[in-house]
This record gives C-alpha cells, sequence and structure tokens, in this order.
C-alpha cells in the first residue's frame, strides 16, 4: 500500500435496480476522510474513568463501551461509553449488580445487549483473593440493566485471556489460561434463552491450535480466525480458521507467499485483531519484547498479508517554542511532534464501526496504562477480480484458440494464446513455430487464403481476420503428461496452484511433475512456488517417497531437502523403522547412512532468488506491445483502431463475452463507447489497463468518463467504479477542474458538472489565469458566467476585475 492520500465517503450510495452483478454507485460530495487515515481522539479523562489495559471494548450504534481492566493498581469494573459522533466520553448508566472488577475477560454484543465471561478477579494490589472465573453477565444498552445468567448443567473451567465471538445467535469460547496450564477447548451457549440456555462443549477436529491465551477472535465470511497468542514454546505466527458447521479448524498455509512478498506479521501476544469487509487487521501486541505499532492486513480472499502505511496526514508537527532559563543563561527549543496514531502497545482493545475501527487503552513503555483513543479509516473498495476471471476463463474453455498436445499418448488440453504467450516465452515460441508450421503447410498445399485465416495470424493486422474462419493451432509437447500441464496452465491463467491436501502423498508427487515442467519452460516464479509447497508438505510419512522421487526425477534441490529431513536426530529412527525404507532403493539407503555419518558442511548462497514475473506484470507488458502479433479483434474509438485480445476482453467483460459468443462483427471491428458517450483516448487506455491487468490509476478527468463503465461493460464487480468515485471526489483541483467540467458536460453528470462550477467561482482569480479557459465551448463559458453572477456579490465581482 502506497502513502498515497485517497479519500473515502463515509457512505455509498448503491441503485439496486441497475444490475445485479454491478452496483452502481451515485456521486456524492462530502464531507471525506482520508482512507488509510489515523486520529487521534479525545482521551478518557480520569475523572470519566482510569486509564487502562487488559479490558474490553464493544460497538454498539455509534457508541463505544468499555468494561473492566486494571489501572495498574486496582482491577475495575466501571462500564464507561463514547459517542464516535460527538468525541465525547462518559459514563455508562448502569443498574442492578456488576461483574466484580476483572481483567482478561471477554465482551461481544448480541442484539441490544453486551455479555461478559469469565476473566481474573481478585485484589492485585494486596494479592489476595486472585482467580480466574467462568460467570457470564448480561448488559442491556437500552435499559443499563446488569444481570447474571445462571447456567445448570456442565460449565466451562473458569479462566481469563481466552477468545470469544457470537456466532449464529452463540456465544463462542475458545481456549484461555485456567491458573495452572493453557487451554485449547471451546465452548458455546445459545444466547437467545436465558430460562433454557446450557452450555455445550464442541468436539474440534482438523488443525487444533496449540493451548494458547492472550490471543484475539475475530469473525469474517463465516469462519473464526485466531493468530498467534502464548503458547509457550509453541508460539508461531500462524493463522488459523474455524468452521463453524463443521467444527473444523484448518491452520492457514504461507508457503505460497513468495520471497519478496510482504510476510505474516511476528509472533505475538496481547494484540488484536478485527474483521472489515474481507479483510483481518492486526494491530500492536509484543513480538519478541518489542511493541511494534505496524498495521498488518490479511486478505481472507487472496490469503496474503501486507503492512498497511498509514496517510500522510496520519501524523501532525507542532512547531511550538519554549524558553527555558537556568542560571541566567536562556535556550530555545522546539517541541517534538503530537502523533495522531498510536504507539506500540499490547492489552489494548479494539472495536469497528461503520467502516472505521477504535483502539482504545493498553499498555505502552515502561508498563504505563494509556486512557488514549484511536480511529483508522478503512477503505472498502470491492476486491480486484483479475485472477479469478482469468481462472473462469481457463476453466470454461470458451474462445480457445490453441490446443496443446501433450506426451505419449497425446492427451489434449486447450487454451488461449493470449494468456500463454503473455505469460511464459517457452510456450511463446512453441507456438510461434506451429504458425510457422501450419502457414507452410497451407502455401504447400494452395489451401492459404487471402484473409489471414489460422495460419496468417502473425503477417494479416488483426482487425482483418473475419471472425468464425479460424482453426484450432495444434501445439505438440511430448515432454508434459496432461495432469501437471493443466496444473501449469491454472498457474498462468491465476498465478495460484493448489497447495498439496494433508496427507495426500499423490498430491506432493503431482507437484514435483508440475516443478519439473516449470524449471523445462523457465517459470521462475512456478519453480519457488512448488519448491515452498512439497517443502513444507513433506512429512514423516510421505518423506521416502518425495526422497525417491525427486531422484527419479533429478530434482536434487528437493532431493537434498529430504535427505536432511530424514537424517534429523528426531526423525532418523523414525523414518528407518518404516516399511517404506525397507524398500527404498540401495543406493538411495546407502545416501542416507553416509549423511547420518558424515553431514556435509552447509552451503548458504547470497545470490538473490529470481521469484520471476506476476500476472499483473505479465499482462501489463503485454498491453503495452508484447503481445502485439497476436491480437485478434481491433477497437474502434472515434475511428482510430486499437489492436487488442478477444480472450482477455471476454474474461473481464460479460458485454464482449456475450459479442464475441453470439453476433462477433464479421470484419473483426468493434465500435467503443460507454451508453452513447464514446470515451477520450486517455480514458480509454486506462479502461484497457483495468481489464488486462486491473489497473485503477487514472487522471480524474477519466474517471469520469469511466465512471459507467462497470456497469456498460458488465465487470465482475464495481471496483473501478468505487475508484473512480474516489478520484473524482477528492482529486478535482484549480489545475484539472477545467478538464473535468468539459468531461461532466460530455457525459451529462450534473452533480459533477456542478461541483466543478462551484470550484470555479471560489477559485475564479486563479481558473481564469488557466489557458484551458479560452479553449471552453460557448456555452461551458455562459454557464461559467450564469454561475458567478449567481454566487458572487457585486463587491466581490469588483474586486476580480481589477485583479484581472
Amino acid at each position: 500500500m502506497s502513502c498515497k492520500s485517497t479519500k473515502v465517503a463515509p457512505s455509498v450510495d448503491f441503485d439496486h435496480s441497475c444490475s445485479d452483478s454491478v452496483e452502481y454507485l451515485t456521486l456524492n460530495f462530502g464531507p471525506f476522510e482520508t482512507v488509510h487515515r489515523w486520529r487521534r481522539l479525545p482521551p478518557c479523562d480520569e475523572f470519566v474513568g482510569a486509564r487502562r489495559s487488559k479490558h474490553t471494548v464493544v460497538a454498539y450504534r455509534d457508541a463505544i463501551y468499555v468494561f473492566g481492566g486494571d489501572n495498574g493498581k486496582n482491577m475495575l469494573n466501571d462500564l464507561l461509553r463514547f459517542d464516535v459522533k460527538d468525541c465525547s466520553w462518559c459514563r455508562a448508566f448502569t443498574t442492578g449488580t456488576p461483574p466484580a472488577p476483572r481483567y482478561h475477560h471477554s465482551a461481544v454484543v448480541y442484539g441490544s445487549s453486551m455479555f461478559v465471561f469469565g476473566g481474573y478477579t481478585g485484589d492485585i494490589y494486596s494479592n489476595s483473593n486472585l482467580k480466574n472465573k467462568n460467570d457470564l453477565f448480561e448488559y442491556k444498552f437500552a435499559t443499563g440493566q446488569w444481570t447474571e445468567w445462571k447456567v445448570e448443567g456442565s460449565l466451562p473451567v473458569a479462566r481469563s485471556a481466552h477468545g470469544a465471538t457470537v456466532y449464529s445467535d452463540k456465544l463462542w469460547i475458545f481456549a484461555g489460561y485456567d491458573g495452572n496450564a493453557r487451554l485449547n477447548d471451546m465452548w458455546t451457549i445459545s444466547l437467545q434463552d436465558r430460562e433454557h440456555a446450557c452450555w455445550e462443549e464442541i468436539d474440534q477436529s482438523g488443525e487444533i491450535p496449540p493451548s494458547c491465551c492472550n490471543f484475539p477472535v475475530a469473525v469474517c465470511r463465516d469462519k473464526m480466525f485466531v493468530f498467534s497468542g502464548q503458547s509457550g514454546a509453541k508460539i508461531t505466527n500462524n493463522l488459523f480458521q474455524f468452521e463453524f458447521k463443521g467444527h473444523m479448524w484448518t491452520r492457514i498455509p504461507t508457503e505460497h507467499l513468495l520471497r519478496g512478498s510482504p510476510p505474516p506479521p511476528q509472533r505475538r501476544y496481547g494484540h488484536t485483531m478485527v474483521a472489515f469487509d474481507r479483510h483481518l487487521y492486526v494491530v500492536g501486541g509484543a513480538a519478541d519484547n518489542t511493541l511494534p505499532n505496524e498495521l498488518h492486513c490479511y486478505d481472507v480472499d487472496s490469503q496474503t498479508w501486507e503492512v498497511i502505511h498509514p496517510s500522510m496526514d496520519s501524523e501532525v508537527e507542532t512547531s511550538r517554542i519554549h524558553k527555558n532559563c537556568v542560571s541566567g543563561q536562556c535556550k530555545w527549543s522546539l517541541t517534538s511532534q503530537i502523533p495522531n496514531m498510536p504507539s506500540g502497545r499490547l492489552f489494548h482493545a479494539a472495536a469497528v464501526i461503520q467502516d472505521a475501527m477504535y483502539i482504545f487503552g493498553g499498555t505502552v513503555d515502561n508498563n504505563v496504562r494509556s486512557g488514549e483513543m484511536y480511529r483508522f479509516q478503512f477503505s472498502c473498495y470491492p476486491k480486484c477480480t483479475l485472477h479469478e476471471d482469468y481462472g473462469k476463463l481457463f476453466e470454461n474453455r470458451q474462445f480457445c484458440d490453441v490446443e496443446f498436445i501433450l506426451g505419449e499418448r497425446e492427451e489434449k488440453v486447450m487454451g488461449h494464446i493470449a494468456i500463454v504467450t503473455a505469460r511464459c516465452q517457452w510456450l511463446r515460441k512453441k507456438i510461434l513455430q506451429a504458425w510457422d508450421r501450419q502457414r507452410q503447410t497451407k502455401q504447400e498445399s494452395g489451401e492459404e487464403s487471402d484473409d489471414g485465416a489460422a495460419g496468417g495470424q502473425r503477417d494479416i493486422p488483426a482487425g482483418h481476420r473475419p471472425s468464425g474462419t479460424q482453426l484450432m493451432l495444434e501445439v505438440a509437447i511430448r515432454e508434459a503428461e496432461a495432469q501437471p500441464f493443466e496444473v501449469l496452465m491454472q498457474f498462468l491463467y491465476t498465478d495460484h496452484i493448489q497447495y498439496p491436501r494433508r496427507g495426500h502423498v499423490q498430491d506432493v508427487l503431482l507437484i514435483m511433475d508440475v516443478y519439473k515442467l516449470a524449471l523445462s519452460f523457465k517459470l521462475s516464479r512456478l519453480e519457488q512456488l512448488c519448491v515452498q509447497y512439497i517443502e513444507a508438505s513433506v512429512d514423516l510419512q510421505n518423506v521416502l517417497s518425495v526422497c525417491e522421487n525427486a531422484n527419479k526425477l533429478q530434482l536434487d534441490q528437493l532431493k537434498e531437502h529430504c535427505l536432511n529431513f530424514v537424517v534429523k536426530e528426531s526423525h532418523f529412527n523414525q523414518v528407518i523403522m518404516t516399511k517404506e525404507f525397507e524398500h527404498l532403493s540401495t543406493p538411495l539407503i546407502v545416501e542416507i547412512v553416509r549423511r547420518k555419518q558424515q553431514p556435509p558442511p552447509r552451503l548458504y548462497s547470497d545470490q538473490p532468488v529470481d521469484i520471476g514475473t506476476s500476472l499483473v506484470q505479465d499482462m501489463k507488458a503485454y498491453l503495452e506491445g508484447g503481445g502485439l502479433e497476436f491480437c485478434d479483434i481491433i477497437l474502434l474509438l472515434d475511428g482510430h483502431p486499437r489492436p487488442a485480445h478477444k480472450a482477455i476482453l471476454a474474461a473481464r467483460s460479460s458485454y464482449f463475452e456475450a459479442m464475441f459468443r453470439s453476433f462477433m462483427p464479421e470484419d473483426g471491428q468493434v465500435n467503443i463507447s460507454i451508453g452513447e458517450m464514446v470515451p477520450s483516448k486517455q480514458a480509454f487506455e486506462s479502461m484497457l489497463r483495468y481489464i488486462y491487468y486491473g489497473d485503477v490509476n487514472m487522471p480524474p478527468e477519466d474517471s469520469l468518463y469511466l465512471f459507467a463503465a462497470p456497469y456498460y461493460y458488465g465487470f465482475s464487480n464495481n471496483r473501478l467504479q468505487a475508484y473512480c468515485k474516489q478520484n473524482l471526489e477528492m482529486n478535482v483541483t484549480v489545475e484539472n477542474v477545467l478538464q473535468i467540467l468539459e468531461a461532466a458536460d460530455k457525459t451529462q453528470a450534473l452533480d459533477m458538472k456542478k461541483h466543478c462550477l462551484h470550484i470555479i467561482v471560489h477559485q475564479f482569480i486563479k481558473v481564469s489565469k488557466l489557458p484551458n479557459l479560452r479553449s471552453l465551448s460557448q456555452l461551458l463559458l455562459l454557464d461559467i458566467i450564469e454561475s458567478l453572477a449567481t454566487h458572487i456579490s457585486d463587491k466581490q465581482c469588483a474586486e476580480m476585475g481589477s485583479d484581472i
């Protein structure tokens, strides 16, 4: 994420009548908040409530509620309320008997109530009556009433520093600390009916996280996520997800993260994690004796981490000067900056209201409790569907124009020349060679037509190839079998391959075959992906099978990894006692024994690893000229031709997909418009960049032309439109207002035109000096004059007249 200061409106209006697949946005102006901006809000005054840590916060309507914690001397049980609209603190109204003072408890919201479970109680000052609790309290926001739920039957063991969330009308409790040991059990209770509620222990399965405490949980996409926490010697930075329906845990793999990609956060405890849209946000905590303050973001769809860089205005400089006089000598000093973003801390708490995260309290440097409140503005752009769209193109096999003939059995796999030649230079040469052979065969047989069908694609301009007459190009690849080649093709279209299933050695062996192809085809990115997947999948059950296969395929790097795995002190005896070891080839047995007796010296290389190019990088280069000789369609913009690729256009746009499937123009040329409006050449190039590789950076005037493009062309979602919206709303300046005014007039965007006229009127002295003003149409000049006459007084007109 860049530090570029973009803005987002607090609310977005959708017109759901336009389309089911693409939501249509309408423009609305101000007030706006900068995306990824931290703001320091008023801290909690001591007379309202103490500074604290190990507390909880929950969000209800437009308020944050803070309960419990400790102030460094005593445990607390007060309930504070922070109004996010007024930015004001007060004590929440309460009646009834509240929970005893406590910390490391949990709090969740269900309906119009807050539920508090467990925690650590007692007198920390005198170190007496300290114990964990398993009680459950309800606080009703409407009445302020505290009520304890008396539950019959089995109860969870008393605990603190656990995780809690609400899903499907139930409270879910996971892990924690019982005073003697860390836990990893799970319990649930229905919150619908207090009279009949009972606790139920959940029978968990899968890759259950180790026993842990002081970790956060968050629910996203009907799954619960747990990240890191205190687990003794087993502490890791693993992210786990829990399926509520099947009660199944899964460790989220990180082996697909190539070198150079942002890694997961360090292992830590006492941090927070919240969910918003498709993302998880991790803040703070103690990480190996440090208190980092980076904001880490996990994308649930792409399974990737990144560090969110705060906007440029997240930190405010101050310039107060102080005079210090000592022994008659005076010195002047400058105060330091006042940060708007939180410093490193642990045992703070976080909650989400609308599109912002609020963080309160915590323990900062030198074990000091904090009373600070911070707000972070999320970005809520729809996800990029580039990889999914190309993946669907491969799965559906529509518009295929190449057929690969594979192996001795001559199995066939179809694909698209545009995608394959953009991603793999080795296959690109094969396709060009097949084209030359096909053309030569046609010339010798006298069958080649003048229209450039099939084999003439390299010589005939793309727009002159008639549709429906192209033959499927056949490309023979004898060194590849169909199954691994299919996986390789999946990578070319999506930049991803399927992670091997746990315990399925055949999956690992298949990835080894893919790795062999990646080496042959010189696909560095796929090579690294395969190596990381295979090495992460090697275990005691499959190591000998993988080692033998690596030896057979002459994959020395993988063979080396397996041998080192086998001779490890903790592995060796278990491996050699297996039946698989008895059937291992003699040379491999000898190699294992010799390595155990005399391990080779470790070799370290400082050479940088080539991770290859990504799908985005390859498609960018393809659009910028790398794919010119493979163009098979001409897009006409106001009569000017722009060569393009049918498969790419069809993958990204349902408009082009329907056209090419049902009523492709005979001359292979398509006129480009957005409704009745023809976009500018610059805006059209911006749209092609979005189609080919998902780019959303463009000048504001392009955004106005393309605002309706997602609806008209049927893109998978309104991502482009959302970026156009924020680009227009926040980047109209005195320098570009006249260009945007012209574009608004041409596209009949009346609200934008009105906004531009408003800027022109209030900045007219500057606007009047712009050379573009003289090139405006007469009607637009009249609009400006009319706006000036409406908004400016006689005195202001006279002042401007003297300045011009």
